[in-house]
């Protein structure tokens, strides 16, 4: 296979499979699931690849990217030839630069969303040159999903108002970091929307801003932000789906092993991927046991904490996080967040405690981000784990 990877140090872009990323424990390769599913047999398939040509680990980002790593520059050639091979990754590198997709992951085959998918995927090259981390939401569902997850342009619904806040009205295409979007009659108007405000970015200034929610341009006039988007519902709830079963991964990451178990019953038919840490099992008859390896209950702390893949699998971070994730699951009442730097790449929100990385020790910050402001510095693991429990909660 030619060598059509970028080099892997570059930094400041997002990680892809023809454009891996460099960490502490080798090339982090990042695969973009088509429309959010995979089929039972590319699961399987994956799992195979990380245990073959990486460490065995899977994690799900917060943009529901699966992601292997640990992978070599001498096993990296080998890894695509089985993601090309399996079509879980394009032949041509410059598909991956294209910005991602993001569904809703309840969509229905020919429902707005899909519709308004399939449409944007036949017209992607229409798109503009965009910034590289760039992403795109749909969800057109009746009960909309997306509204935290990061994106920068959006098809959604809109709030029919009155006393209904959750209730859904007709559709919008809404820029990220406006509060109100612009009304169309249907999905193929959407697209034909979005693709017009993805040039009016591009025009506007929008690639020295980076991302849309940073671009204050005015928007123009034939994109009246007038319309309110629905209320965001609920994340899927682990345990039973109408289209199977959702199943949780701790920290976003799980084993090679313990995700083929999860798919390996001839009832699962295909893995939906979710920016939550959860994934749909579809397929009847999914509802079985507790998976090892896998959370089963919306109640375990671990869904709640954010936490990076710290030392030594970060090489910008300094300490160990996901130890200490353990340690303190259960044990704080509010939200946290443990970084092994100061970057903060797992959370870009303000947490009631957040645990930073500096030069092998931790900062204790409350009330901010990675980057904020510490309480106290310099505290080691088990000085971090004594604070916290004698003050019960932060």
């Amino acid at each position: 296979m030619v060598d059509k990877r970028d080099k892997a140090q570059i930094k400041g872009w997002c990680p892809g499979a023809w454009r891996p990323m460099a960490t502490g424990d080798g090339l982090l390769v990042r695969v973009r699931p088509r429309l959010g599913r995979l089929t039972r047999g590319q699961m399987l398939a994956l799992c195979a690849a990380a245990e073959t040509f990486g460490s065995g680990l899977i994690e799900l980002t917060s943009r529901a990217n699966l992601q292997l790593r640990g992978v070599s520059d001498a096993s990296w050639p080998g890894l695509m030839e089985a993601l090309v091979e399996q079509g879980l990754v394009d032949p041509d590198p410059q598909v991956e630069r294209r910005p991602q997709l993001l569904l809703a992951p309840d969509w229905q085959a020919g429902d707005a969303t899909h519709e308004a998918a399939c449409l944007l995927e036949a017209r992607i090259n229409e798109l503009p040159d965009l910034p590289d981390k760039m992403g795109i939401a749909i969800d057109a569902g009746e009960a909309p999903r997306l509204g935290e997850v990061s994106a920068d342009l959006r098809i959604e619904r809109a709030a029919l108002g009155g006393l209904q806040p959750r209730a859904s009205g007709g559709l919008i295409v809404r820029a990220d970091g406006r509060d109100l979007g612009t009304p169309v009659d249907s999905p193929a108007a959407a697209v034909e929307q979005l693709i017009r405000l993805a040039h009016w970015f591009v025009a506007s200034g929008g690639r020295e801003a980076g991302r849309m929610h940073r671009h204050r341009a005015p928007l123009p006039l034939w994109a009246p932000a007038v319309a309110s988007p629905a209320e965001t519902g609920a994340r899927l709830s682990l345990g039973e789906h109408k289209r199977g079963r959702v199943v949780g991964m701790a920290f976003g990451r799980a084993s090679a092993a313990a995700l083929r178990a999860a798919v390996e019953p001839d009832s699962v038919s295909a893995v939906r991927v979710t920016p939550w840490r959860r994934l749909l099992l579809e397929g009847e008859g999914t509802s079985g046991g507790a998976i090892a390896g896998l959370l089963d209950d919306d109640r375990d702390p671990r869904l709640a904490m954010q936490a990076c893949p710290g030392a030594p699998h970060c090489e910008q971070a300094s300490v160990e996080t996901l130890a200490l994730a353990e340690q303190l699951s259960g044990r704080v009442a509010g939200s946290v967040h443990i970084s092994g730097c100061a970057k903060g790449c797992a959370c870009q929100q303000p947490t009631d405690l957040c645990l930073t990385g500096r030069n092998g020790r931790f900062d204790l910050i409350k009330g901010g981000r990675a980057d904020g402001v510490p309480l106290a510095s310099g505290l080691t693991e088990s000085e971090v784990v004594e604070r916290v429990s004698e003050q019960q909660a932060i």
